[in-house]
């Protein structure tokens, strides 16, 4: 059960459309689900303001789709992240309305409450310095939008030609929030950071060349940043940084 469902479920009591024995009910269930393998936290949209996560790595596909199951029965949102391609394949066939991305490694169902978030203060953007960043982006981009933000990703728009993303500086300028994703030398985070004033969250990834050490290289430049105020997740942690910005986005 996530916030609008508990709303809407307050509401019934109210106005006396859903009886006391109902409410207490779907309380009952608001804790969590013992599925033996999992334990569901169903509360953890009341407490966090958005349903528990799918972390499908190293999962089964049984697993995965009887957790998802046992969220839509709650009437919850669903999102999986880093799921295979088996993984999403299954989740298309045994689990309807569902929606994937593959580049991501995403699914979602979302709840028959779910709405855009209010009160937000910008779209939040996410920078890519490659290409070859986009999964990492794209876990990023699913998990804002499933949690309800406006979002917009430059891609491509790394130092090493930087007047790429200098054309979108009105873009940067007016983001609620930035997220910059960057492999190599992750220097795209620092030189963001230091001409807007929205909290920026930098993301390294394990996209390099040898001494990039599979994503230490860009962790240690952005954690050493000169610049003020950034806010730097785990290597190839799209979908931290996203939940990290959607944060800083609520008013």
């Amino acid at each position: 059960m996530d916030n609008n469902a508990l709303i809407s479920l307050l509401q019934s009591l109210y106005d006396h459309s859903a009886s006391v024995e109902d409410a207490m009910r779907q309380f009952r269930g608001m804790a969590f689900d013992d599925l033996d393998f999992a334990r569901v936290d169903h509360h953890r949209g009341v407490r966090k303001g958005h349903s528990e996560v799918i972390f499908c790595q190293n999962k089964t596909i049984e697993q995965i789709i009887h957790i998802a199951e046992n969220q839509i029965a709650h009437d919850e949102t669903v999102l999986g992240t880093r799921a295979s391609k088996e993984a999403l394949d299954a989740v298309e066939k045994k689990i309807p309305k569902v929606e994937v991305n593959r580049v991501g490694r995403c699914f979602w169902r979302k709840s028959t409450h779910w709405k855009l978030a209010e009160n937000v203060k910008g779209p939040i953007v996410i920078a890519a310095a490659g290409t070859s960043d986009l999964p990492i982006v794209e876990e990023a981009r699913c998990t804002v939008e499933v949690m309800g933000h406006p979002c917009k990703v430059l891609s491509d728009v790394g130092v090493a030609g930087i007047h790429r993303l200098f054309a979108y500086k009105t873009d940067l300028q007016n983001a609620g929030a930035i997220i910059a994703v960057a492999g190599m030398e992750g220097a795209l985070p620092s030189v963001i950071g230091g001409i807007v004033a929205c909290p920026v969250i930098g993301v390294p990834t394990s996209v390099g060349y040898g001494s990039h050490m599979r994503g230490f290289v860009p962790l240690f430049a952005m954690l050493n940043s000169c610049a003020s105020g950034l806010t730097v997740v785990n290597i190839d942690n799209g979908f931290g940084a996203a939940y990290a910005a959607v944060l800083m986005n609520s008013k």
